[in-house]
């Protein structure tokens, strides 16, 4: 599948319930995880590495929800075009990692303290790269 139609799957399966800025959030995260040239995701360039690289997202395996048999629908598609082309939310700005930590509350460092607490959307809790992030 083509990377439009493998990130609006993606966004559908990891926040489709979250609302359009939920969506436009995890977008974000994928897009700056294939921009970055640092650090762990710095070995991954393409939404595909990105999505696929091991033990990053439950949608990419398969399940039955996952990005291999859920159907996206225009407003997937819409939001993948818009972070492919550029578009980012700005409350997430440079985040790497999110997760539904099914609480009230959010940790305040994300994964290993590589990452620390930026913003929760809807669910999901998002967490921008500490300097250690760097020497992973």
């Amino acid at each position: 599948m083509d990377e439009v139609e493998l990130l609006a799957r993606l966004i559908k399966c990891e926040a489709g319930g979250e609302g359009e800025n939920g969506m436009r959030a995890v977008a974000s995260v994928i897009m700056n995880r294939v921009q970055q040239n640092q650090g762990e995701y710095g070995r991954y360039n393409t939404i595909n590495d990105v999505v696929f690289a091991p033990r990053q997202f439950e949608c990419a395996t398969n399940q039955p929800q996952s990005v291999f048999n859920i159907a996206a629908e225009p407003i997937h598609y819409d939001i993948a075009r818009w972070a492919i082309n550029g578009g980012r939310l700005s409350d997430t700005a440079d985040a790497l990692w999110f997760f539904n930590p099914y609480s009230t509350s959010c940790r305040g460092s994300f994964p290993n303290n590589n990452g620390y607490f930026r913003t929760r959307i809807g669910d999901h809790c998002f967490y921008s790269p500490t300097s250690s992030y760097f020497s992973t």
